[in-house]
C-alpha cells in the first residue's frame, strides 16, 4: 500500500482501490489516510463509491496493513473509489505535531531533557521528557518565549529517509532515540525544521513554522522523579 501522506501532508484526497472488505475493515491500494501512530492520532473523512459516501471513523496499522474501519462498509463494492480525508482535523493535527518537534527542541537545547512520549490531538497536544526538574516559572514562560519566537521566524521543514546507521549516528539525534526501533526498520525518515531540529519522525507536518500559531503551556505534571509532562495548545 502507498502512504501518500508521507510524501505530501496537504494532499487532502486520492482515487483509490478497494482491494478487501472483511466486515468494516477495508484495505486499499493506496491512501491519504494517516493511522494512529507515533503518538499522532488516526484521520477521518470518507471513502465515496458511486452517489454514496461512507464514514471512515479509525484507522489503523495491523499486521503492517492501513486498516480502514468503515460504516457500513458492506455496502462497498472492490474497486475504484475516492478516499477523503477531514482536512480541518488533519491540519490541526499537522499543526500540533510540528509543534512538538519546536517545543522539544527548545527543551533539550536548554535542560538536555529527552522526550519519551506524546500524544497529539486536532486542538491540543502534551509531550514527556525524562530527566527533567521542576521549572519555575520564568523558566516556563523563557520556553514558551522562544518556542514561539522559533515558530514566528517561519522555518520551511522538508523530509529525507536514511539507512538506520546512518540515522544513528548523526550528531544530535540522540533525542531522537533511534535506537529504540525495532530491529526490522532499516530506513528512517527524518523531519528537518531548518536549522533548529531534525528527528526521526513518521508523522504529518505543515510546511513552515508559521503556519504553526502561537503556543501556551496549559499544565504541567510530574510523571515520576524528575519527569516532566508538558500539556500545551496552539491559541491562534
Amino acid at each position: 500500500m502507498k502512504e501518500l501522506f508521507l510524501a505530501d501532508s496537504y494532499l487532502k484526497e486520492c482515487e483509490v482501490e478497494i482491494v478487501d472488505i472483511e466486515e468494516d475493515k477495508v484495505i486499499l491500494d493506496r491512501t491519504v489516510f494517516y493511522p494512529t501512530g507515533g503518538g499522532q492520532e488516526h484521520d477521518t473523512g470518507v471513502l465515496v463509491q458511486g452517489e454514496q459516501a461512507f464514514e471512515v471513523y479509525q484507522v489503523k496499522r495491523e499486521k503492517g496493513q492501513i486498516v480502514h474501519y468503515v460504516k457500513e462498509a458492506g455496502k462497498l463494492d472492490k474497486g475504484l473509489a475516492l478516499a477523503r480525508i477531514d482536512w480541518e482535523r488533519r491540519y490541526g493535527l499537522m499543526r500540533h505535531h510540528t509543534l512538538l518537534h519546536v517545543l522539544g527542541s527548545v527543551v533539550y537545547q536548554k535542560f538536555e531533557a529527552l522526550c519519551s512520549g506524546n500524544q497529539i490531538y486536532p486542538d491540543r497536544a502534551r509531550i514527556d521528557f525524562n530527566q527533567f526538574h521542576d521549572l519555575t516559572p520564568e523558566q516556563l514562560a523563557d520556553i514558551v518565549s522562544e518556542t514561539n519566537r522559533l515558530i514566528e521566524e517561519d522555518h520551511p521543514i522538508s523530509y529525507r529517509t536514511v539507512s538506520r546507521e546512518e540515522a544513528e549516528n548523526i550528531a544530535g539525534l540522540i533525542k531522537t532515540m533511534v535506537s529504540l526501533l525495532p530491529p526490522s526498520v532499516t530506513h528512517v525518515r527524518l523531519v528537518s525544521i531548518d536549522s533548529v531540529d531534525e528527528q526521526a519522525c513518521g508523522g504529518t507536518h505543515v510546511q513552515r513554522t508559521g503556519e504553526i500559531g502561537r503556543m501556551e503551556i496549559t499544565d504541567v505534571k510530574s510523571k515520576g522523579k524528575n519527569n516532566k509532562r508538558l500539556e500545551v495548545r496552539i491559541i491562534h
